[in-house]
């Protein structure tokens, strides 16, 4: 064997370039299905960013649905999601570009079915008896800061017109049929809560007419959060709550009572960001197949009769988008090992195929980082966790004594999750001599409701404290250099990014993408969906605006010294660009060095191929620089103002 290069870190030559990562990769979600047809939705860098729908025959073969341009992307709550149905061989899509609905059936080009509105449509379920789609209706005519919300019923055809069946509330979600077509479940939910904060369950009757007639709250409320209610074959209504303080399965009984499941310190559901989730599914009325999260993603088959638990073991570590047929469970499925990829599981055999990978690569072993799942001590006595990435790469050592830079990662939501999966995006940095911890501070789910809920009234604190602590226990474990440490995130992420940066003195350098400067901004300028989530992560707003003063990074640049390379998308609407453009001006003006980047037609979250190649080789480059390493290979330069200052 060859001996391995001594090169510093962050100089080491890597396989893994930027160009793999917008052209090797793809990403894989929504799965649909239909009779013995399986459905999925491929978002595809190298296309635009846009989201195609593929088709997998009974017969194994795979066919794109949607001919170019054609995008299936609802922007409802901007996030989307729940962008297409498919019943009989057509499939039904939201068109990122008009945000119509569309019909698509075999051998036919797509017809719109929804009229030119300034109105967007998510999360339809098709309603054959009436040949109808029943969907969530976000309506913009009169107001984008503040549009309506309702479930409407739109004909198959678009031949006639779009029925109210429920209004009055700020949010719906999730309508679902029972399986005889008499009845419709939903959730509904009002400022200034999130749906993971609380949100209600109804059920409605069907009249002859079609309209909803009687609907009673069976389940949920302001305080207990409820996600995916599912009819089971033979017309049982099944839920996830998370009134016991993790979100566990339930059942509405014939006499209105709910019954637990199968009741454990485990997470059978997830934050509603996006419509269309799904973590359960019915084999038959018998037989339930979850994912709950145990410290990692787990699938299980449940006994409807006898509460029975079995575990089913799959060599995957983090599972989302299930759906089950009586023979089959699929699923988007990872691990450390594995790229997300949409997996077939016999249940018969209990084997597991995989459909389609979100890329190809044969990796090289020596690159591949093992994960390692930590606990750390952080205020108050409590505990955190992250996901610890050392460096790796076979062909190259470190000097002797020299300790790797550390970039910490910080998710966005806040309410989400950091997971352990095979990422070339992660690889970039390993590989190339940087250690990544992956931090999953207070607030993050996957840990139940009293871990959630530290940040409540806390965020630019807890979650600051958290990445702060986990960066220090790292470097007081002698694996990372605590004169190169570094934060990055997105979003609320990067708004944890410019906080610790701000607050704290123990950053070296720091990478805000589409970060929160200023919280009064995104409290009075960003969508409806989140336009209260700072209610409980801040305080009620304007009656604390001192408070988000106080806590908002713009207020207090004179704290900064350290530099700073910000990206933003100018269509960004969730956090508008002027977050990202006053940072820059007040870092400009305290000569503090900064690196700033935008992006045209990028919204909350690169899609581009030549966007989020740009970010990764700017943000390398930038470390470069600030460090004073050399860089492997050639990447367009950024300019760094102030750098020399």
């Amino acid at each position: 064997m060859r001996k391995p290069h001594i090169t510093p870190y962050g100089s080491w030559k890597s396989p893994i370039t930027t160009d793999m990562l917008v052209s090797e990769t793809i990403r894989v979600n929504e799965i649909a299905l239909d009779g013995q047809n399986v459905y999925w939705i491929e978002g595809r860098p190298s296309e635009g960013g846009r989201n195609a729908i593929v088709k997998r025959n009974v017969d194994g073969s795979q066919v794109d649905v949607l001919p170019l341009p054609l995008n299936a992307r609802t922007m409802v709550h901007e996030y989307g999601g729940g962008d297409y149905a498919v019943s009989q061989d057509t499939v039904f899509f939201a068109n990122f570009s008009d945000q119509r609905l569309y019909r698509l059936q075999p051998g036919a080009e797509p017809e719109p079915i929804t009229p030119p509105e300034r109105k967007r449509y998510a999360d339809m379920v098709v309603d054959q008896q009436r040949q109808r789609l029943i969907c969530v209706c976000e309506d913009h005519t009169h107001s984008d800061h503040d549009p309506a919300n309702t479930l409407v019923s739109v004909p198959l055809d678009g031949s006639g017109k779009l029925c109210t069946l429920v209004a009055g509330n700020d949010f719906y979600s999730t309508p679902r049929l029972s399986p005889d077509g008499s009845k419709l479940c939903w959730l509904t939910w009002n400022h200034p809560n999130m749906p993971w904060d609380g949100c209600e369950l109804w059920v409605g009757s069907i009249d002859a007419n079609g309209y909803v007639s009687y609907a009673e709250h069976v389940a949920g409320g302001e305080s207990e959060s409820i996600f995916q209610p599912q009819w089971s074959p033979d017309g049982v209504l099944y839920f996830v709550s998370d009134r016991s303080g993790w979100w566990n399965i339930y059942r509405l009984n014939a006499d209105g009572t709910i019954e637990p499941m199968h009741e454990m310190q485990a997470e059978f559901g997830s934050p509603q960001w996006v419509f269309g989730m799904s973590t359960y599914g019915f084999a038959s009325a018998q037989t339930i197949i979850c994912r709950y999260t145990e410290g990692q993603d787990k699938l299980a088959s449940l006994d409807t009769r006898t509460k029975k638990f079995t575990p089913i073991p799959v060599p995957y570590t983090v599972i989302s988008d299930v759906q089950v047929t009586p023979e089959h469970v699929f699923f988007i499925g990872a691990s450390p090992s594995e790229f997300r990829s949409v997996v077939a599981l016999d249940l018969q055999s209990r084997q597991t195929t995989v459909l389609k990978r979100s890329s190809t690569l044969a990796l090289d072993p020596g690159i591949i980082t093992e994960p390692q799942l930590i606990e750390f001590p952080t205020e108050n006595g409590q505990t955190a966790y992250g996901y610890y990435y050392p460096p790796r790469n076979a062909a190259y050592e470190a000097p002797e004594g020299e300790l790797p830079p550390l970039q910490i990662w910080s998710h966005g939501g806040p309410t989400s999750q950091s997971v352990a999966v095979l990422d070339l995006s992660k690889l970039y940095w390993t590989s190339r001599g940087f250690a990544i911890l992956d931090v999953n501070y207070g607030g993050s789910t996957g840990y139940g409701r009293a871990y959630r809920e530290r940040l409540k009234g806390q965020w630019g604190i807890v979650d600051i404290d958290d990445c702060v602590n986990g960066a220090l226990y790292l470097a007081n474990q002698g694996l990372v250099d605590k004169e190169r440490l570094t934060i990055r995130g997105g979003s609320a992420g990067g708004y944890t990014t410019l906080g610790a940066l701000t607050f704290r003195d123990v950053f070296k350098a720091g990478a805000s993408f589409f970060g929160v400067s200023d919280i009064i901004g995104l409290a009075e300028h960003t969508h409806k969906f989140e336009s209260r989530y700072t209610f409980g992560l801040v305080g009620p707003y304007p009656e604390c605006a001192d408070l988000y003063r106080e806590r908002s990074p713009l207020n207090h640049v004179e704290q900064l010294s350290c530099p700073m390379i910000l990206f933003q998308g100018l269509d960004d609407k969730i956090v508008t660009p002027d977050q990202s453009q006053k940072m820059v001006e007040a870092l400009r003006a305290r000569k503090i060095p900064v690196a700033y980047i935008e992006f045209e037609g990028e919204g909350h979250g690169f899609r581009r191929a030549d966007s989020i190649k740009r970010a990764q080789e700017a943000e390398l480059y930038f470390y470069a620089k600030v460090f004073g390493f050399e860089l492997a290979e050639q990447v367009e330069p950024v300019e760094i103002e102030n750098l020399h200052s």
